[in-house]
């Protein structure tokens, strides 16, 4: 699993020009699911992030998790973050989970998540065209890969 996790002050999905998800102070994360993920990726991802202290303390320093700030997470799927861009200008999604084995750890990872976080977590939808804005702040974009842990 990859995601892409961005520490915003309000992100919001829509598509077909309906807002479907929207949160205020939080992380927005987009998540891409690879051939050979397991249930153990989606426990380790989600603890991780959940855990990760990138949320100003009083003295400024990044040393707070989204739980320690009571902040949202919003999950997008993207599965072009399995591009590659190896040969010729087209990009390949071949590293990318077909629908039926990324959809399960995609909503797997959302119950996980919100396990960790202790609050609802609201998505995208699985395969939409998607129009996703977002107010980075800092910014802070931070890229996890399930298979870099060791």
């Amino acid at each position: 699993m990859r995601a892409v996790v961005q520490r915003v002050t309000q992100a919001s999905v829509a598509i077909d020009g309906e807002q479907v998800a929207h949160i205020g102070c939080g992380l927005l994360i987009l998540l891409g699911v690879t051939e050979g993920d397991t249930q153990e990726d989606v426990e380790w991802l989600a603890g991780k992030i959940a855990r990760m202290r990138i949320f100003a303390d009083e003295a400024q320093a990044m040393n707070r998790s989204i739980t320690d700030v009571g902040g949202q997470a919003l999950v997008v799927s993207q599965f072009t973050l399995y591009a590659s861009t190896r040969k010729g200008n087209r990009p390949s999604f071949i590293g990318a989970a077909r629908p039926e084995t990324a959809v399960p750890l995609y909503e797997a990872f959302v119950e996980q998540l919100t396990l960790e976080t202790g609050r609802p977590v609201p998505t995208g939808r699985f395969g939409a065209d998607m129009q996703v804005s977002l107010v980075n702040d800092g910014p802070v974009t931070i890229i996890i890969d399930t298979k870099s842990r060791e």
